[in-house]
């Protein structure tokens, strides 16, 4: 199985590339390396220039040299320049055509450090992709020190399709051999100031079904812990939680996405404004379970 990383030689592209290789080495993946030109067969009123189209190509080549490099000796990784008309629609081909099982990006520039900014690149994918998409936070690739993950955090709410999520978080958390952790976020759907009692009770009853379900399919050397986010926001519930610098956080798709296709809901795109850690977009229904 493979990771596709969406490269390019800039900040963001190291933010997306260091994601990739923790992801990567932490689930025992390959990862192929993915830089994408703008398609020679683009139409056009201008004449192409194949000096410039062959020194943008050269570019590429050395741009990807030096992202090899970056990645250790001991993982499975190919490179690879694909033409195609857009970024996003180059890395939806190259995951069709070497069978990615995730698509790596990183933010736009421009946010805080360490917080999201959607760019053009990743809202294209996360209203398209039909594999999960991580979305790597600007300044990532500061993080030397992180080698793989350290926890998976999957976010369930009420809505249909939380046993789906709850199946991919268990294994990326089995695959990973480290702690799953289910936060409800049910109480985030009321607009009140406050939470009210009975959304809380609801919220502590729908957690624990869900756990209940984890608790069926995890292995005996998972470890599992469930807890409710509540605050007057979504920003607010998920700056009060704690946030571990090396894990992920498992969010699913709108109900309004096609079936196995992401379509990025109101709540997740309100959690990227606040979540200092990656995320990753499962699609609607999407084909991974704990089977895998």
């Amino acid at each position: 199985m493979r990771y596709i990383v969406g490269y390019t030689d800039t900040p963001s592209g190291e933010d997306a590339l260091n994601l990739a290789v923790r992801l990567a080495r932490s689930m025992q993946r390959s990862l192929d390396i993915v830089i994408v030109l703008r398609s020679e067969a683009r139409a056009t009123l201008v004449p192409v220039d194949a000096g410039y189209e062959k020194y943008l190509h050269q570019a590429a080549e050395e741009w990807l040299h030096h992202a090899l490099t970056l990645v250790p000796r001991d993982m499975d990784v190919q490179g690879h320049i694909v033409y195609a008309e857009s970024f996003a629609q180059g890395l939806l081909d190259a995951s069709r055509d070497l069978e990615g099982r995730m698509i790596i990006v990183g933010a736009a520039r421009g946010g805080l450090l360490g917080r999201f900014t959607i760019g053009s690149v990743a809202n294209a994918l996360l209203h398209s992709a039909v594999v999960p998409v991580a979305l790597a936070p600007e300044g990532s690739h500061a993080e030397v020190g992180l080698e793989g993950i350290s926890r998976v955090t999957v976010a369930v709410g009420t809505r249909s399709g939380a046993k789906e999520l709850v199946d991919a978080g268990i294994l990326a958390a089995r695959g990973a051999g480290v702690p799953l952790r289910l936060v409800s976020l049910v109480a985030l759907d009321s607009d009140g100031v406050d939470t009210p009692p009975e959304v809380r009770a609801r919220a502590e009853e729908h957690a624990a079904e869900t756990v209940a379900y984890a608790a069926e399919h995890l292995p005996d050397d998972i470890e599992v812990t469930v807890l409710t986010a509540s605050g007057n926001r979504i920003e607010d519930a998920v700056a009060a939680l704690e946030w571990d610098p090396g894990e992920v956080v498992f969010v699913g798709s709108s109900r309004l996405a096609q079936p196995r296709q992401i379509f990025l809901g109101t709540t997740a795109a309100k959690m990227l404004r606040e979540l200092p850690v990656p995320m990753v977009v499962v699609p609607r229904d999407s084909i991974l379970t704990v089977e895998d």
